[in-house]
């Protein structure tokens, strides 16, 4: 009961650190994004007034802050948004203020219809048909009293969509690398954990355990999707900004990285499955294969550390072959069905590790088959279990 209490303790206190972390990352991006809006809406007003001539340039402050709030890795989409939007905007109203003329009715209608077209042509996207529906709205309530509003509706339009982009690729660039470490983190420091809560109940044997494990794994949704949109951004940042490009490979590296992670993250729920089985029917755990476990769970600590400094992953490839070398020792014992399921999916998640090092699918399996045999091959020598 005390340990329960003591756990439940501990789950609640690694929840609580990791919602702080995640919100102290919000507000850091919320402030560099919130930099780059005002710089770029300042320059872009500065632009559309002192080289265009415009006394109230509106359209390019607006245009500017529209792509830098856009979401990591959507910026350069956005722009291109924006710009279609705005005209179909201007086709669309010059064609209906001539069929219809001006009023209340006839805007109306002339909204609707830019509205619609964008829909049709473009889809659902936020920034065409905002772009479309106010240009729609500025043209047919203005026209009557300004004439020839197109031109420069479209030229601040475009003046500050290049500003956005300007100041994210040129003057404010965000360490692509920064952002995926921070929201690659909670992953790894998930799995790992979860790892080692299968581990540990596999020694314990308490079934309970692994099924909790089991259950935040498959919690994990979230945490993948804010990864898979700040890879988007660091991709976005090493493709669009000089200064960043040299991390252009390590960005790519990380990528790779990320395709078998997620292999490796459903591998562990069918671990974490597999072990509540094994335990639930009361089968035999040698005690190597908990031990392997754990092993895999630094495997995946060693692998994020790393990846960060930019260093080999030798210390990575070591710890995933003791784990694998643990799991054959403990099939070579003897393990009972789901026990057998659970070194096969351990040896299955241990070659998408070896993937994720940037290991090509031959190596990886042929290490990992290396290291059952050698495994098995210590217990067949007369090895006693550790």
């Amino acid at each position: 009961m005390a340990e329960n209490v003591k756990g439940t303790a501990a789950r609640i206190r690694s929840q609580s650190g990791q919602a702080g972390r995640l919100r102290l990352h919000q507000l850091e991006v919320a402030f560099v994004i919130s930099v780059q809006a005002g710089l770029a809406a300042a320059l872009a007003w500065s632009i559309g007034h002192d080289v265009l001539g415009n006394p109230s340039p509106v359209f390019a402050p607006s245009a500017a802050v529209g792509t830098i709030v856009a979401a990591l890795g959507q910026r350069a989409r956005r722009t291109a948004e924006l710009l279609l939007g705005v005209g179909l905007g201007i086709a669309t109203t010059d064609f209906l203020l001539k069929l219809l003329g001006t009023g209340f009715w006839q805007t109306g209608v002339i909204v609707g219809a830019a509205i619609l077209a964008t829909l049709v042509l473009f889809g659902s996207s936020g920034a065409a048909v905002g772009q479309a529906g106010g240009t729609a709205v500025l043209l047919a309530t203005l026209a009557p009293a300004q004439k020839d509003l197109e031109v420069p509706r479209i030229v601040e339009a475009t003046v500050g969509a290049v500003v956005g982009l300007v100041v994210v690729a040129l003057l404010l660039p965000i360490n692509p690398m920064r952002i995926l470490d921070r929201d690659a983190a909670p992953i790894y420091q998930c799995l790992a954990g979860q790892l080692r809560e299968v581990s540990a109940a596999l020694a314990t044997r308490d079934q309970q355990r692994a099924v909790r494990a089991l259950d935040t794994l498959r919690g994990m949704g979230p945490d993948l999707d804010r990864m898979h949109q700040a890879l988007s951004g660091a991709e976005e940042v090493v493709s669009l900004a000089p200064a960043r490009w040299r991390r252009r490979q390590d960005v790519e590296r990380f990528a790779r990285a990320t395709v078998y992670m997620e292999r490796v993250i459903e591998h562990s729920r069918g671990l974490a499955r597999r072990s509540a089985m094994a335990l639930q029917y009361n089968e035999r755990i040698p005690s190597d294969l908990s031990v392997g476990v754990g092993h895999l769970a630094d495997a995946v600590e060693l692998l994020r550390g790393e990846h960060r400094a930019g260093r080999p992953t030798a210390r990575t490839h070591q710890k995933i072959r003791e784990a694998v070398q643990k799991a054959g020792r403990a099939r070579a014992l003897g393990v009972s069905d789901f026990g057998d399921a659970v070194v096969t999916q351990l040896r299955t998640a241990a070659s998408d590790l070896l993937r994720a090092t940037g290991c090509d699918p031959t190596s990886a399996n042929e290490e990992v088959r290396s290291a059952m045999r050698d495994g098995e091959e210590s217990v067949q020598a007369g090895g006693a279990p550790e």
